[in-house]
Parts: structure tokens; sequence; C-alpha cells
């Protein structure tokens, strides 16, 4: 028993690891813009197409050569997509717009997949050996997810806090007339946060491709599991995302272990409604007044 309870809640704090850098590429859009980009999901996943098309069985020297070349290429696409999204709006959130857009975006880049690459999962061969937990054999991505977890978190800790770049961004998040009015550069910056949401789901998404669903409909996955740890830890708060996310890893290991995979998104859904019933803010979320 004791064994099933560890095995459960290291496989569902790597995999919710991997829903916590998704909520982080949630929270630095929304922090800047006001927007949820609902397009991460399968941004997510081009960064798996991106692992196996660039280091699919390659030596450790060219697979992380290969990281970074996949966390730009998807951080480029982000930003076109973000352009996209916010030409129309004059601020973030006058008009409902980027809901539509980030939506379609999404959709346009699942029918891509599939129309290129076929309804099949690809299977990803990482240079990071398996290890063994309690004689049970765990994949060397799951280690590599929850590093990337802490290490996201503190960069974007440093950048936010300690870079007059990431200070600006943070500005945004306050008072967006505000930070127009003392002279920032707002699209500019609205658009720096998108590159970055890019450069962490690309490099999460290739960092775990052995591990995820490298398919054209799997991004609806992601997006949703990552919305879930975000609503949970607290929309905004990185920190949240580090308790939400394995939260989220968690109970979907649980479900599947008890009950089935097949309720997995379900009981992340149930999760979901429970927060928004009792805690709306999230667990590291704070209310929000409104001046009329």
């Amino acid at each position: 028993m004791l064994a099933e309870i560890l095995i459960i809640a290291v496989r569902g704090c790597a995999i919710g690891s991997i829903f916590a850098l998704i909520a982080m590429s949630f929270n630095i859009v929304h922090g800047a813009t006001g927007i949820l980009n609902f397009a991460q999901g399968n941004m997510f996943v081009l960064g798996g197409f991106a692992a196996f098309f660039l280091a699919n069985e390659a030596g450790v020297a060219w697979w992380l050569l290969m990281l970074p070349v996949a966390g730009i290429l998807v951080a480029v696409l982000v930003t076109v997509q973000g352009w996209i999204t916010l030409a129309p709006l004059r601020s973030s959130v006058e008009q409902d717009s980027w809901l539509i857009s980030t939506v379609a975006f999404s959709t346009i880049i699942a029918a891509l997949l599939m129309i290129t690459q076929g309804p099949f999962a690809y299977t990803v061969q990482g240079p990071v050996p398996s290890f063994r937990i309690l004689g049970v054999r765990t994949p060397g991505a799951y280690a590599l997810a929850i590093g990337a977890m802490f290490f996201w978190y503190f960069a974007l800790r440093i950048f936010l806090r300690h870079t007059f770049l990431g200070l600006a961004i943070s500005a945004l998040s306050q008072d967006f007339d505000a930070a127009r009015a003392a002279g920032l550069p707002v699209r500019r910056l609205q658009l720096l946060a998108f590159a970055i949401s890019g450069l962490i789901i690309g490099t999460a998404g290739f960092l775990v491709a052995p591990v995820i669903s490298v398919a054209s409909d799997a991004g609806l996955r992601y997006v949703l599991n990552g919305f879930v740890a975000a609503v949970v830890g607290g929309i905004g708060s990185n920190l949240g995302t580090l308790i939400g996310g394995p939260l989220v890893g968690i109970i979907g290991m649980l479900t599947a272990y008890r009950i089935g995979g097949a309720y997995q998104d379900l009981a992340s859904l149930l999760l979901l409604v429970a927060i928004l019933m009792l805690r709306p803010q999230g667990l590291f979320g704070r209310s929000s007044a409104r001046r009329v």
C-alpha cells in the first residue's frame, strides 16, 4: 500500500509539473495582457514534435543543442499568434475577440498537424535513462519535468522582480493605462510576454516529449489541465502553480489507478468546479476589487 501511494505521488507530481509549466505560460501572458491563451496546449505539443524531428534518438550533446532551438521556434510562433490576437484590441480586454482568436489558432494548429502528420501518436526516445522507484520503472523525462518546473519558476521570479523588462511587464498587470501614460511600450511588452510563454512551453514540450502524447489531437488535454492548474493555484500566481500543477497530476493519477484513465480529465474538471465554488481566486490568488 505504501509503495502504491509513493508511486502515485511521484508520477502524479511529475505529470503535474507539466501542467504547472503550462500554467506558468498562461500566467505571464495573462499578467501582461489580461488574455488566457488557449492555444498553449497545441503549442506545447509542437515542442514535442520538435523533439521528434530534431532530436529523436539523438545523443545528449545534440539533444541539449536542439532544446533552445525548439524553444525559440515555438516562441516565434507564439509571438506571431500574440500579434494577431492583440491586433484588433485597443486594450487587451475591451473586446472578447481574444477568446475566439486563441481557440481558432489552436484549432488551426491541430488541423495542420492532422493533415501533415496524420492522427497517430509519435514516439520520442530521449537521452535520459529511466530509473526505478521501489522496483517500478520511471521514465527519466519525469525528473526533467520536475526540474523544468522549478527552473522556470525561479527564472520567472528573477526576471519579473529584478530586471527592467520584467518590472515593466509586472506593471502592466497592475494598471494598463498608468503603464501607457508612464511611457512604457505596452504592445511590445505584451508581445515579449507571449514570446516568453512560448519559450516555456516549447522547451517543456521538448523535454517531456518521451512521456507525452505527441499527436495532433493531444493539445486539448494539456491546455485543459494546465488551465485547471492555473486556476487552482490562482491565476497570475506562479507560486500557486507549484501546488496546483502537482495537485492536478496526483488527482489524475489516483483517478486512473482507482477508476480508469478515461476519467482523468473528468476528475480535473470536478476539481476546477470545486475550486471555483469554494475559493474562486485559487489557493494563492488574491481577491480583486473593481472600482466603479
